[in-house]
Formats: C-alpha cells, structure tokens, sequence
C-alpha cells in the first residue's frame, strides 16, 4: 500500500515537472524567436530604409521591452514609410503609439492616437477598446461607455467590451 502511495506521487511529480519544462521551453523558443527578429529588424534598418511592416515590427518589439522612446521613433518612421508607400490600414500603428503613451500615462496623447487609429479604419475594435480604458482611466465614464458599446456593435462577442460595459452601466445607473 505504502509503495502504491509512492508511485502516485511520484507520477503526480513527474506530471508536474514535465508540464513546467514544458512552459519552459516554450518560453525559450518563443523569446529567442522575438531576439532573432529584434536582432535582424535592427540590423537592417541601421543600413538601409526599411518598409512600414518593418518599422511597425520593430516598434512593437520595443514596446515589448518598455523601450518606449525608441518604440515612437520607430511608429513614427512607420507612418512617414506608410504615406511613402500609400499604405492604407495605418490604423494599426496609430494604435501601437496610444498604447506607449497609455503605458506611460499620457492618455490625453494615448486618446488622441487611439481616435487616429478610428479616423483611419472606423471598424477597428481594439482601437474602440483601448479608447474605451483610456477614457476610462480619464474618469469619463460615458465616453467610455460609448466607446465600448460602439465596440459590441461591431463585434458582439467582444469579452473585454462586454465585460467593461456592463461594468460601467452599473456605475452610471448607481
């Protein structure tokens, strides 16, 4: 009986140790994927100009790593290369810099870039959402509410605006 005990918590052990090697490795493989990206983007355009993607790319690796004033250079380098190469969805990168300068708490700017982001692409949900938390984060509740609610118009499964809106209908209404 005592060895039958044993084993199960042996197993039980083992279970353990291999999911987290597991989770392991995959952190591993995915930050050496980003490093090799990071390390390559850069390389590239320290010797030539590169295509809006490519500054987008790089950007967004900076803002990963909270390198935040490198990451606006670089959006703002990928909007220069998109009026160059008459790039239509720049929403995206509109999007990029509201989130630096939300991250920093500069949500005046971080509003402003979320609401060029929607000038850009009307429909865009995530630039609805974090226009949403910016205002949020401002104390202005019923353009937050506004926001989230236009956001589950275009997509009614949205769990973040979902979940938000309810939160701040509750507040409204109390």
């Amino acid at each position: 009986m005592d060895n039958s005990l044993a084993v199960v918590y042996l197993s039980i052990l083992v279970g353990f140790l291999t999911l987290a090697a597991v989770a392991v490795l995959r952190q591993i493989f995915k930050t050496r994927k980003i490093e090799g990206s990071f390390a390559r983007l850069r390389k590239k355009l320290e010797k030539e100009k590169g295509t809006t993607q490519e500054y987008y790319e790089l950007a967004s690796i900076y803002s990963e790593k909270k390198l935040y004033s490198q990451a606006i250079a670089l959006f703002q380098k990928a909007l220069k290369a998109a009026q160059e190469e008459e790039e239509k969805d720049i929403a995206p990168i509109y999007n990029g810099l509201g989130y630096i300068y939300f991250s920093q708490e500069q949500y005046d700017l971080a509003i402003r870039h979320y609401k060029e982001a929607l000038k850009s692409k009307p429909d865009y949900v995530t630039g609805l959402n974090n226009l949403g938390h910016a205002y949020e984060k401002k104390k202005l509740t019923t353009q937050a509410l506004e926001s989230y609610e236009e956001a589950l118009k275009l997509a009614p499964n949205n769990a973040i605006a979902k979940r938000r809106a309810e939160s701040l209908r509750r507040l409204v209404s109390a």
